[in-house]
């Protein structure tokens, strides 16, 4: 029997560059870490609002076998109110700076601001994480251009504040790959080189149960771009829509999990988590399953 992996073989030697001398290979899952700065993320909201805890548990994240930190300092959960851009650098900005003191992990600046994405770049981060998709503030994708960083397009319908506020689709796959057809058009008018395109379809912003079981479903037509993509199921409110359960989101782990092993299958190549190790350890079962003869 032939040995199978995860992606084909062309893909297995693709790179994401991220910076002169440095990439991230595509040749197993990645698991990108996630570390709100924020004081009203909908899982984690509080517990990493110093620079101290916030760069304690990057470093823990990094040690349990996180492959990416991505650092935000504005909560997107749904019915979110915007932070101005001077507060949010001001959480983000020291954090990334202290952990260049201390360590080389590639670090996702999640922002949908240029000039919280451009002061975050010149502290160190590496890529641009954008749950707008370059939609929100018109001069990010010049920032983006400029750097070379990689840049995650994410799917999002409205804004954090309204997203949830009755979404509708006539057919919620396709209208995210036509999305996504129109967004790494508009990278190529801008200078973004395909290469260092990521794209997210969004799971839990601006959609429905029924659209996030049919995001998972048919999670495969998402790697039709020849671009990586991040399966970004983690604590989501649908999980607890599924499992009758009074458990907060911090508790979501199983759903999690089974999300994130469905996506990886289907062939995302990046696994966003607030659980890193327990996370970790599932991609490496995956992938000792699918490489044995």
């Amino acid at each position: 029997m032939q040995k199978q992996t995860f992606h084909r073989p062309e893909e297995i030697r693709r790179v994401i560059p991220i910076a002169p001398g440095r990439q991230l290979a595509l040749s197993r899952p990645l698991v990108m870490g996630v570390l709100n700065v924020t004081p009203d993320s909908f899982s984690d909201g509080g517990l990493h609002t110093t620079v101290a805890a916030a760069v304690e548990h990057a470093l823990r994240m990094e040690q349990d076998g996180a492959d990416i930190v991505d650092i935000g300092g504005e909560s997107t959960r749904p019915g979110a109110e915007p932070v101005g851009e001077d507060k949010e650098r001001q959480r983000v900005i020291p954090v990334i700076q202290r952990l260049r003191d201390l360590t080389d992990i590639p670090v996702s600046i999640d922002t949908y601001k240029a000039g919280v994405a451009q002061a975050a770049l010149e502290a160190g981060a590496d890529i641009v994480n954008d749950v707008s998709a370059l939609r929100f503030d018109p001069d990010m994708a010049g920032v983006v251009a400029r750097s070379k960083a990689p840049v995650v397009l994410m799917h999002m319908a409205g804004t954090p504040h309204d997203m949830q506020n009755d979404p509708q689709y006539r057919d919620c796959v396709e209208e995210i790959l036509e999305f996504f057809d129109e967004r790494i058009a508009f990278c190529n008018r801008q200078g973004i080189d395909k290469t260092k395109i990521i794209i997210d379809p969004g799971i839990g912003f601006g959609k429905r149960l029924s659209d996030n079981l049919e995001i998972l479903a048919h999670f495969r037509q998402f790697t039709r771009f020849s671009v990586p993509v991040i399966i970004g199921a983690s604590r989501k409110s649908f999980i607890g829509m599924l499992h009758d359960s009074e458990k907060s989101a911090h508790e979501r782990l199983g759903g999690s999990l089974a999300a994130a092993a469905v996506g990886v299958m289907k062939g995302a190549a990046i696994v966003r988590a607030h659980d890193v190790p327990e996370t970790v350890e599932a991609m490496k079962v995956l992938q000792a399953i699918t490489e044995t003869v």
